[in-house]
């Protein structure tokens, strides 16, 4: 998750993610409640949602610590509502905080989102982090031979008219 706070971008890995509605078009997430970054992010009303590549492990971890500065060696473009989307995710929803529902020592956050995208030239697995480890879906094997197309969006026709969509170029 990120977003913007007085002195520049924030965020943090958030441990549980998901999709609540389509219409009206909203996402959910968990955060304790101790966190030092949601408070910045719940100030501005907005955040974006970047649903990172395998190949981010360092960014998921970078992220998940606390007392460091996250943004060291991160790239980021802004996104329609100004909040940092980072190079290399696979897609990425920008949204407005819909809702907050107190869960023992969690937030449940609920969001809807404005606007999706995803960034250019990326068809890795995402990442995924289960029993205390990063996994796969499938061998990395099976990413060979896979065709290489340039300038995927993530987004459907279908999708209702609040959805927008766009790709950031890299």
């Amino acid at each position: 998750m990120t977003g913007r706070g007085d002195d520049g971008p924030v965020g943090f890995t958030c441990q549980s993610f998901y999709s609540v509605s389509v219409d009206p078009p909203l996402v959910s997430f968990s955060v304790m409640k101790t966190s030092s970054t949601y408070p910045q992010i719940r100030d501005t009303g907005k955040f974006a949602v970047n649903i990172l590549s395998s190949e981010q492990e360092d960014v998921s971890s970078q992220f998940a610590r606390k007392g460091t500065d996250k943004w060291v060696n991160v790239r980021w473009t802004p996104s329609g509502e100004g909040n940092p989307v980072l190079d290399g995710t696979l897609t990425w929803l920008d949204c407005r905080i819909w809702a907050e529902h107190d869960a023992g020592d969690h937030f449940i956050v609920l969001g809807q989102v404005l606007e999706l995208g995803a960034t250019d030239e990326h068809f890795a697995e995402p990442l995924l982090y289960f029993e205390g480890q990063y996994r796969a879906l499938r061998p990395s094997s099976t990413h060979e031979g896979r065709r290489h197309r340039r300038g995927h969006q993530a987004a459907t026709p279908s999708l209702p008219d609040p959805w927008r969509t766009r790709s950031i170029s890299r």
